[in-house]
């Protein structure tokens, strides 16, 4: 049986947006400081990033910890309404990007998955976009 649909929740989630997110917005600005030069969006990549760098073969993902299944406290709380499709749909999101990440590595490329929570600490969110930027391909 289909749940009735609440036009107030269809609008809602037509709002959301799937680019130039805040946190998207959050990361691109630290990798500006000491990174700059990637790319944005590329079709031409698998998965499609968020941030890629195609020279050095980098790919970041910038993960909504509900909308992919992450398990901090924000990831793990499940709509209460129409619970059977969120879980669904949250289980394809995990697949399709588990899926992406593994057709990036088989192309030699290194792909890096930043989560929505992992701002609140930008210290070591700065640490670890350094780490995989600037000394990942150093052998």
């Amino acid at each position: 049986m289909k749940a009735s649909v609440d036009p107030q929740r269809s609008a809602t989630m037509r709002a959301v947006k799937s680019r130039d997110t805040s946190p998207e917005l959050a990361v691109r600005a630290l990798l500006r400081g000491f990174a700059p030069g990637y790319r944005l969006h590329r079709k031409d990549v698998p998965g499609n990033p968020d941030i890629a760098y195609p020279g050095r073969k980098q790919a970041i993902f910038v993960h909504g910890c509900f909308w992919h299944g992450h398990e901090c406290a924000r990831g793990a709380r499940m709509p209460k309404a129409n619970a059977d499709y969120w879980r669904a749909k949250i289980a394809r999101n995990r697949a399709r990007d588990r899926a992406h990440c593994e057709t990036l590595a088989a192309l030699g490329w290194r792909a890096l998955v930043i989560w929505e929570c992992e701002l609140k600490d930008r210290a070591a969110l700065e640490k670890k976009l350094r780490d995989f930027v600037l000394f990942s391909n150093k052998n």
